[in-house]
């Protein structure tokens, strides 16, 4: 699989390109990312300076929390980003990425939170909470 991973929103307007590794898919289901996507996150993560970003002035973010922020481009809406503050990562959202992406599910945050209307039946980690490898708002 190459450690470069192309992918972009909806419409066009920001595109991304990232390289090295990638996180393994964390599937996140607190009521902020329910919410602002209508079911669960399923994202991976990439460190700062191994991203690229083509259209950010298309980025809008949104200021969740005091821990971080979620961008999603202003024209079509797809969400894009998750950034938490004073860490040197970004979480990607693994639907924007082109295919083939090689990603696989690694497990499930804040299941204690996640939506009454579907199960968790696909064998991966869960926890109630997060887990400290991954830092979240709590």
């Amino acid at each position: 699989m190459s450690d470069q991973h192309s992918g972009s929103c909806l419409c066009g307007a920001v595109r991304f390109l990232t390289h090295g590794a990638l996180r393994g898919v964390v599937y996140c289901h607190c009521s902020q990312c329910r919410k602002q996507s209508g079911h669960f996150y399923a994202a991976t993560s990439v460190a700062n300076d191994k991203i690229v970003i083509e259209g950010a002035e298309s980025i809008t973010w949104y200021e969740a929390s005091d821990f971080a922020r979620r961008g999603f481009c202003k024209a079509c809406g797809s969400v894009l980003f998750w950034k938490p503050r004073d860490q040197d990562y970004i979480s990607v959202m693994a639907g924007s990425f082109d295919r083939p992406t090689g990603l696989q599910g690694e497990c499930h945050i804040f299941v204690g939170d996640k939506g009454d209307y579907y199960s968790i039946d696909d064998g991966l980690l869960r926890f109630e909470m997060s887990t400290p490898s991954i830092p979240v708002a709590e």
